[in-house]
């Protein structure tokens, strides 16, 4: 005899792909969050990089911004 409970109960094979999809979000967002911190990471060493750079090196003046005497 089919009733409401047997007749809609979830298959099996919905709970696994169910389980698929929770395990394959939680790995996309391991993996966003480790590729966020290396951002940040390769970010902070690119502007101290620049720092450096800028503090051995004295920019150029423009010849054309310099008043002429």
């Amino acid at each position: 005899m089919r009733t409401k409970d047997t007749l809609f109960r979830s298959t099996s094979q919905e709970t696994k792909a169910d389980t698929t999809a929770r395990v394959a979000r939680e790995i996309i967002q391991s993996e966003a969050e480790e590729r966020q911190k290396k951002t940040a990471a390769q970010r902070a060493a690119r502007l101290e990089r620049e720092a450096v750079d800028r503090g051995l090196a004295e920019p150029r003046k423009s010849s054309a911004a310099a008043p002429k005497p």
